[in-house]
């Protein structure tokens, strides 16, 4: 299949994809243990130590939100799929009898307070993925810097809620937790060193509940630990701004403009031509980025095409672009798994009185 034809470099958008094209250039060196990567792990060593400090001190002082709290997180840097992971928990939770709600850090919003995330937020003020995740899910949403402070606003604003999953934390250990969720994508741990000669926030192998991954299984993981490999996909459709769907195999014979803020843009790009779509052009910018300087070039008559993160942003500007949302097949022993920790956490009032704590 043919590849898109790049974004016309007179977009004032092009800026922005320099940067993402610098973003992936900086994915493939951590990749493997060349030249560059040694220049920078000295300063691997650092990052390493002043890391894990910031962690052994959050885990001193860890407090617990009074209900079970599940944290969904990665150990690489940029995105590994966590927030459609977190938002098939929800689901899973909520079909299980559960009252779920959703805390976050809101990272990327111009905020620093800790507030409520409504289906009507700005994204500027709250964060793409919180915005995506209360509009998806119908779950009560907050944000704040220190993801304890958002869980206690939750529970007295929602006293109904009775479980909470951490969208993104699990470096964030001054909010203790009874299940640790890590999501890898496909390039696993890279080359195995931390920032910046490699991808890892903190060393791999480190002890978590269980582990979800798309492509081989993370390497050196142990062979006690859980593991479960997941698939991702499109949905079968895209959505308009205001709710409609339009399938998929609709827009196969319709040049496309695709556009996508997101970790790894080319996978999008690709899934979309793996669905049979003609992508005329396709424009990979910054992950989280704001779309407020993008403008649509005068020559581009194609339709607008996006992800589901990207089309919070962008429907306000562009409200004919069409957004599709990703879906993942999670092993039900996955969810089993889940259940059985949740059941042990519901049950003993040490779990929720005296939690174990983040693992440093």
């Amino acid at each position: 299949m043919a590849s898109p034809a790049p974004a016309s470099p007179s977009n004032p958008g092009s800026n922005a994809g320099g940067s993402a094209r610098r973003a992936a250039w900086l994915r493939r060196i951590w990749q493997r243990r060349g030249a560059l990567a040694w220049a920078l792990w000295p300063l691997s060593l650092l990052y390493g130590a002043l890391s894990a400090r910031q962690r052994r001190s959050g885990a001193a002082h860890a407090g617990h939100a009074g209900v079970p709290t599940i944290v969904v997180g990665n150990v690489i840097a940029g995105g590994a799929g966590k927030t459609p992971v977190t938002q098939a928990i929800v689901g899973h939770l909520r079909r299980s009898g559960w009252t779920p709600g959703i805390i976050s850090r809101g990272y990327g919003r111009n905020t620093q307070d800790c507030r409520a995330v409504l289906p009507q937020s700005a994204p500027e003020d709250v964060g793409d993925e919180p915005l995506l995740l209360a509009r998806s899910t119908g779950v009560p949403v907050f944000v704040a810097p220190q993801r304890l402070d958002a869980a206690r606003a939750l529970r007295t604003a929602h006293p109904e809620v009775d479980i909470l999953v951490c969208d993104d934390g699990l470096q964030h250990t001054a909010l203790a937790r009874d299940v640790e969720i890590c999501v890898f994508h496909d390039g696993g741990i890279g080359n195995g060193w931390q920032l910046p000669a490699g991808p890892l926030r903190e060393p791999w192998p480190r002890p978590v509940d269980a582990v979800l991954h798309t492509g081989p299984a993370p390497e050196h993981t142990p062979t006690s630990q859980p593991v479960f490999a997941m698939q991702r996909q499109l949905a079968p459709y895209a959505l308009h701004s205001d709710g409609r769907h339009v399938p998929l195999a609709q827009l196969s014979d319709r040049p496309l403009y695709a556009l996508a803020a997101v970790a790894r843009p080319e996978r999008f790009f690709a899934m979309l031509q793996d669905q049979g779509l003609q992508l005329a052009q396709a424009q990979a910018l910054p992950d989280h980025y704001n779309f407020e300087s993008w403008q649509r070039p005068a020559d581009a008559d194609a339709l607008l095409i996006c992800t589901e993160k990207d089309a919070v942003k962008l429907w306000p500007l562009q409200p004919d672009a069409l957004a599709v949302p990703l879906e993942l097949d999670i092993p039900q022993a996955f969810f089993d798994l889940l259940d059985q920790r949740l059941a042990t956490a519901r049950l003993s009032s040490a779990a929720v009185n005296s939690p174990r704590p983040a693992t440093p």
